[in-house]
């Protein structure tokens, strides 16, 4: 099993679908349909890379920036390279 990866992502609500948007600046671009009140993006987002990564959720934790589009994400069972591979095959 991997071990965890601490992963630098830019958050984009609101979005007419969940996708990403490929890399910038070191950062993994996610659009998200979801709105940025409630911790509704939050979640979603958690929702949204778990499923593209094939983890379940409880492997993903946003550790830093919750209130801030800007945010990182620790996630365990995946290698960073695993990650930017999927990132990168599936923006649109």
């Amino acid at each position: 099993m991997a071990a965890d990866v601490v992963i630098d992502v830019r958050v984009i609500p609101r979005a007419r679908k969940s996708q990403f948007d490929g890399i910038r600046d070191g950062r993994i671009v996610v659009r998200l349909a979801a709105p940025p009140v409630d911790n509704a993006a939050n979640e979603a987002l958690v929702a949204f890379l778990a499923e593209a990564l094939g983890l379940p959720r409880r492997n993903l934790r946003i550790a830093a920036g919750e209130r801030s589009r800007n945010k990182r994400v620790e996630i365990e069972g995946a290698t960073r390279e695993h990650i930017e591979r999927v990132a990168s095959q599936r923006s649109a």
